[in-house]
């Protein structure tokens, strides 16, 4: 069976090959990707871009925006958190998540922006 994209012979540049393999051992993509693969959960998805919105929002109003118990809402701002996607502030009794800088703010925009594009099929 044959595909049109593939190559239908196998040979490759080596020295553009040996130059990002290079440019790859100076880079940590495993933190990256671990990034990428927490904003894939839809969930976690919606908490960040919740946080593009509004500046702060406390546990609760994000488990009520994201439609799910505190319990799940906060097991997700865990996670988020350990990457260093949020960052939090108690006040009393009250847990208040923001997106830790600027970057992860960038990334949602982009993200959605190349979706209405219509560059992303499933």
């Amino acid at each position: 069976m044959s595909r049109e994209d593939t190559c239908e012979i196998y040979c490759f540049d080596e020295k553009k090959v040996k130059r990002i393999q290079g440019l790859l051992q100076q880079e940590d993509l495993l933190s990256t990707s671990r990034v990428f693969k927490a904003l894939a959960d839809e969930n976690r998805a919606k908490i960040a871009y919740s946080l593009c919105q509004d500046e702060e929002l406390c546990v609760c109003d994000l488990a009520n925006i994201i439609e799910s118990s505190v319990a799940t809402a906060s097991h997700h701002l865990r996670a988020l958190h350990k990457l260093g996607i949020v960052k939090f502030r108690k006040e009393g009794k009250m847990a208040f998540y923001s997106l830790d800088d600027e970057h992860i703010r960038q990334l949602i925009f982009i993200a959605l922006a190349h979706v209405k594009e219509g560059k992303v099929h499933v």
